[in-house]
């Protein structure tokens, strides 16, 4: 029996650099920083003041009424303007999509943590207690609440869906959703991934876990330099990117444009530290060569490899002997970049735009930079061609994209060209 193919034929996207595709891909190939000072709550007596926030984002844009806005915690907001313009790209509607059994995969690591944030202040306030609670606190806050409030909003029936692998939990939700689509349990599936954690609560704790960056609270543009020999951690980045996914035949039977095929995916654990990737990358290797193999793909038909790049220092040093253990020789001639540089870290939505970016840079024949690698960091090996600074245009027919996740969650996501 064939197996069914699984293609793109729509996209939308949340972001620190633009509110749709178009826009964050032309910043990416520019090379726009998404960092800036942190706006959305008072960081006082915080050692990290910056992060990439969404900016200008108005869901009334896309036919999303203030009401149902008034329900949702940031996060679902980001994922439900994401999938409208995706739904409109794709050439579906509301009605056309939910005639059919189609489903919703998404990934989401955080949840509404705006609104556990905001149940703890009145829990705690001596002032006020337990009656105070806001009665929505938990439906608002719980991980799955984005991907049901969105099968609700489109009235999509078939599985709803979350993934919660850290930082890998947008690149798994694009591969399961695909599994479902070969399997044949479903012909389209909405999926990507959604991200908030830009509160005073996530933003500290990921600082008092020293992995954000503080030497450049003055410069923010300059904090997210993966590769670079003066990283200091990671920038907090949040937003929302997705697709529509369908079975190749149903798409061409309904003329739908297509914009790439998703060729593989591989996926495995560390199974090593809650926090840390395992030094000899051995596991985290497996992911891409699952998803290599599963693409029926060599090493060397990849020409664009988006990294999963935070910025710090255990992960970069990591990926790269990854790569050259995965790669080989060939590993050299690979082009690399880390749009973290430009987006910050998406945490769960992470690996949803940057299969995204993938895609465009598919479409485009263009590779976008990582920029801030001004001195790459060579005496940790970090000896590649990460695209320092400035993208190039080049014909990619086959991409790669890998996130690495807290508690050794690895994913990879092979995105290549639609050929007949």
């Amino acid at each position: 029996m064939q197996r069914r193919r699984v293609v793109i034929t729509g996209m939308g996207a949340v972001t620190p650099i633009g509110n749709s595709p178009e826009t964050a891909w032309e910043n990416a190939k520019k090379g726009v920083s998404g960092a800036d000072k942190i706006t959305l709550f008072d960081t006082t007596d915080f050692p990290v003041t910056i992060a990439a926030e969404v900016k200008n984002l108005t869901p009334e844009d896309y036919g999303i009424e203030h009401r149902a806005l008034r329900k949702m915690a940031r996060f679902t907001q980001f994922l439900l303007c994401a999938s409208a313009q995706a739904i409109k790209d794709s050439g579906y509607t509301k009605e056309t999509l939910s005639a059919q059994k189609n489903g919703i995969v998404i990934g989401a690591c955080m949840g509404g943590l705006d609104a556990y944030e905001d149940g703890y202040k009145k829990f705690f306030d001596p002032a006020a207690g337990v009656s105070r609670i806001p009665p929505l606190t938990m439906p608002l806050a719980i991980s799955n609440e984005a991907a049901a409030n969105v099968s609700m909003y489109f009235d999509l029936h078939g599985p709803a869906l979350t993934i919660g692998t850290a930082c890998a939990s947008g690149s798994d939700a694009i591969g399961q959703a695909a599994d479902l689509i070969r399997s044949g349990r479903m012909d389209v599936c909405l999926t990507g991934g959604t991200e908030a954690s830009i509160t005073g609560f996530g933003v500290g704790s990921y600082a008092t876990l020293q992995a954000l960056s503080t030497h450049y609270n003055d410069t923010p543009q300059k904090a997210s330099r993966p590769f670079d020999k003066d990283r200091d951690g990671f920038v907090m980045g949040e937003g929302s990117a997705v697709f529509i996914l369908e079975e190749l035949e149903h798409a061409k039977k309904r003329g739908a444009k297509i914009y790439a095929e998703i060729a593989g995916y591989g996926s495995s654990s560390d199974a090593f530290h809650i926090t840390a990737p395992r030094k000899d990358g051995q596991i985290a290797k497996l992911a891409i060569e699952d998803a290599l193999r599963d693409a029926n793909l060599k090493p060397e038909d990849i020409q664009y490899y988006n990294a999963h790049g935070t910025s710090t220092k255990a992960n970069d040093i990591c990926e790269t002997n990854v790569l050259k253990m995965v790669f080989g020789d060939y590993a050299k001639k690979l082009h690399i970049s880390s749009t973290k540089s430009m987006t910050g870290h998406m945490i769960g939505a992470a690996g949803a735009i940057e299969a995204l970016f993938c895609v465009k840079a598919i479409n485009d024949s263009f590779i976008p930079p990582t920029i801030n690698l001004d001195a790459p960091d060579l005496e940790n090996g970090c000896d590649l061609d990460y695209t320092p600074n400035k993208g190039i245009s080049l014909p990619v027919t086959a991409a790669a994209s890998c996130s690495l996740g807290f508690g050794g969650h690895n994913a990879c996501l092979v995105i290549t060209k639609f050929t007949e």
